[in-house]
């Protein structure tokens, strides 16, 4: 009796309520967790917020730049140093699971970016270069990225 009285009540019910529309209304990019935005994701081929960097239409913390990569401080850092690197153009290379052998040129090209930006950085006791394939590992914008991530005790195994 207690209890319905509870739900009867005008404070349950504005809470029930407040709890039953926040499962309706879709949250932003912006106050999704990593995961949630991973899983919201659609692979596609589609241009992304990377292209819209690239494109100079959305200013980014630019650290390094070249003809075919750009490398750029994430908004959402896991570490003291935590950046982005994307290759220029993304030519279907929407996630390394999608590579194909006329992309390990760009690949390499990645990978030895994320080792000039290391030392520029200051990252000279170590970093750690991850690449998200996938929604189950947490890839929310579909143009392949090499995030390098520094400036802090690491641990193993990650995720």
């Amino acid at each position: 009796m207690e209890k319905e009285e509870k739900i009867r009540g005008g404070d349950d019910i504005s809470s029930r309520l407040a709890v039953l529309s926040s499962h309706l209304i879709t949250p932003s990019p912006s106050t999704m967790s990593e995961k949630e935005a991973a899983l919201a994701a659609v692979p596609s081929d589609s241009p992304t917020i990377f292209d819209r960097i690239i494109n100079k239409e959305i200013p980014a913390n630019v650290v390094f730049e070249d003809d075919k990569v750009l490398a750029f401080r994430d908004i959402s850092p896991q570490a003291p140093t935590h950046i982005l690197i994307i290759p220029k153009v993304k030519d279907g290379l929407t996630g390394l699971s999608k590579a194909e052998e006329r992309h390990c040129e760009i690949l390499g090209q990645l990978l030895y970016t994320a080792k000039v930006v290391a030392k520029q950085e200051g990252l000279e006791d170590g970093f750690r270069i991850v690449i998200n394939d996938g929604p189950k590992a947490c890839q929310s914008v579909y143009h392949i990225h090499v995030h390098l991530i520094g400036g802090r005790q690491m641990n193993w195994p990650p995720g």
